[in-house]
């Protein structure tokens, strides 16, 4: 993600901040175009530009739940903003913690959506196309049953309890997945999403099953022999992860995740000043390129946490088959 500057004051500012700690400006972000507005009031809803003077309305769910921090211009015949016009069953409001847990799950959300215009890749609610995306955010029922988190038909589920951090980490530490994040959990069922748009009845089906198996193989059958044995022995020779070994399906979505991380985070790293040593076009493809500046990167990272006693931040090693399929993502998106 690009480094973002207050409209007013041009002090830093992370996207998700609603205000400028240093001049105090209302912030909104500007999908239309990818910068954060520093403004004021100049109606019901109608926002000035300081800098421009351009008028903007906010998000209906900013103005209303300050659950987001997006503006669209006057125009836009919308009352919500792109990422949240993507959500198709918000929490319960009538339990009262559950505001606070639908802030966290637009919050990932947004960065998944900033991520996926920034690539070009296909955005639509399914209010626009019938191969359009769309979230609910669901609870586990009182009578016991259990909301799965997952993809299906361009509908991404996920259960409310992945946004409390107690239950996530414990999660975490029962599966052995060391980015069970909630953005993590947004990247990889976009992955499923994104195989139907771009890979199932595509030409690149044939590369797909040479690098990541073939997806006809029986799927339930697939995670019960996974969680019933676990990821074999030698699984980082292959995967990104232990459970990427589970399926085909979940190898494609866990590398895809993976690579919205590397792309995510470089971006990041280099619109905050941090500089990679240059590329021989001559020698060098660009996902080549990538690779060697996400090794230089995650080394820092990791020598970063090592000076200060704590864990790797990265804890992953990249096999020639993960960066082969990895790469094969990097060209497809392009």
């Amino acid at each position: 993600m690009k480094s973002f500057t207050c409209g007013n004051c041009h002090e830093l500012v992370f996207f998700e901040n609603t205000h400028c700690l240093t001049c105090q400006s209302v912030l909104a972000y500007s999908p239309a175009n990818n910068k954060m507005l520093a403004l004021e009031p100049l109606d019901e809803n109608i926002w000035k530009d300081k800098l421009t003077g351009e008028s903007y309305k906010l998000c209906y769910n900013y103005q209303t739940h300050n659950v987001c921090n997006w503006a669209l211009t006057l125009e836009d015949p919308h009352a919500l903003c792109p990422s949240c016009q993507l959500t198709e069953v918000i929490p319960n409001l009538a339990e009262p913690a559950n505001r606070e847990v639908w802030v966290k799950l637009e919050t990932a959300k947004r960065r998944l959506i900033y991520s996926l215009i920034s690539l070009g890749l296909p955005v639509a609610s399914k209010e626009v196309s019938e191969a359009g995306l769309s979230f609910k955010f669901l609870e586990d029922s009182s009578d016991g049953k259990a909301v799965l988190t997952g993809h299906a038909d361009g509908v991404i589920t996920l259960n409310l309890a992945e946004a409390d951090n107690t239950e996530r980490e414990r999660r975490r530490q029962e599966l052995g997945e060391p980015y069970r994040t909630l953005l993590g959990h947004f990247r990889h069922e976009s992955g499923h999403y994104y195989w139907d748009r771009l890979i199932r009845d595509s030409d690149k089906l044939g590369m797909f099953r040479e690098l990541f198996g073939d997806e006809r193989e029986d799927y339930a059958a697939s995670l019960s022999r996974y969680y019933e044995q676990g990821a074999p022995n030698n699984w980082q020779d292959q995967f990104v992860s232990a459970y990427a070994s589970s399926h085909p399906w979940e190898d494609w979505a866990e590398t895809w995740a993976h690579y919205l991380h590397m792309i995510d985070t470089l971006e990041t790293a280099e619109s905050s000043g941090l500089r990679f040593a240059q590329a021989d076009i001559r020698q060098e493809s660009a996902f080549d390129t990538l690779a060697k500046n996400w090794f230089q990167l995650t080394y820092l990272l990791n020598n970063l946490n090592r000076s200060l006693g704590l864990v790797d931040a990265y804890p992953f090693v990249l096999s020639q088959s993960v960066l082969a399929k990895l790469k094969f993502i990097d060209e497809l998106v392009r």
